[in-house]
């Protein structure tokens, strides 16, 4: 049984608290609404990315910790790990809930999408993830080559050095096949709320999955996103809600 993260009351209702604590009641603020934006101007051409898909729990929450970090272009949550044939959310089989990362090597690194993956879950825990309990919440790193294979081995030996009263469960596997979900669970966090969406230009569906702009704010929705990126983000929405345009292009 999958229990949902409950946001605290700014972001449930930011599309009006936001505005209620910038502008003063007696401003009257016009808002005009942008054609949608499908891309952020400067983002690496895909041949020169590479990919990463973990399982650490609900991947609404992977997700939006994943798409907050400096060099993840887009990011996909869906199934993996198991042997069922196109699965379903209510029907996945032995697969577990992941998170697929398309990032930029230039920026971040393998290694440290490690770093961020046995940091963001309890790695010890069986059978489930917090409240969240079931096979398919299992923690996996999946691998595509021997370097990818290398690095993971090594990192969980070194996060079992850390827990010596008990084992790390995470596993390792070689990625076979990755399964995107349904889309009402792409950009969970970012489709909660509406302000947010709206900043971006109300993008299409196919758009809102691909955009890396929807990614870092699917995070910052959550407030997952680290805490300079979270203030920077806080930063780009105050300047538009000043100025009356709400067009994010970049964060």
């Amino acid at each position: 049984m999958r229990t949902q993260m409950k946001l605290p009351p700014f972001y449930q209702l930011l599309s009006y608290l936001i505005i209620g604590i910038i502008v003063p009641a007696d401003v009257t603020l016009g808002i005009r609404f942008p054609n949608p934006i499908s891309q952020v101007s400067g983002d690496p051409p895909d041949e020169l990315l590479k990919t990463a898909v973990f399982a650490l729990g609900s991947f609404w929450r992977s997700e939006s910790v994943f798409g907050c970090l400096d060099g993840v272009v887009r990011t996909t949550v869906g199934y993996a790990g198991g042997s069922k044939s196109n699965p379903e959310y209510r029907s996945l089989g032995d697969h577990a809930e992941s998170v697929h990362i398309e990032y930029d090597p230039r920026v971040i690194n393998f290694r440290q999408l490690l770093e961020v993956f046995w940091s963001s879950h309890d790695s010890r825990q069986v059978f489930g993830q917090g409240p969240d309990v079931g096979n398919q919440y299992r923690s996996i790193i999946f691998v595509n080559g021997t370097e990818e294979s290398r690095l993971a081995v090594v990192s969980k030996e070194r996060e079992q050095t850390k827990s010596r009263g008990s084992i790390v469960t995470t596993q390792i596997q070689q990625l076979e096949t990755f399964y995107p979900a349904e889309a009402e669970h792409q950009k969970f966090e970012l489709k909660r709320n509406p302000f947010l969406l709206q900043v971006i230009g109300n993008l299409v569906e196919e758009e809102l999955e691909k955009s890396r702009l929807a990614a870092k704010l699917n995070g910052y929705a959550a407030e997952l996103c680290p805490p300079r990126i979270q203030t920077r983000i806080d930063g780009k929405l105050n300047e538009i809600i000043r100025k009356g345009w709400p067009i994010l292009r970049q964060v």
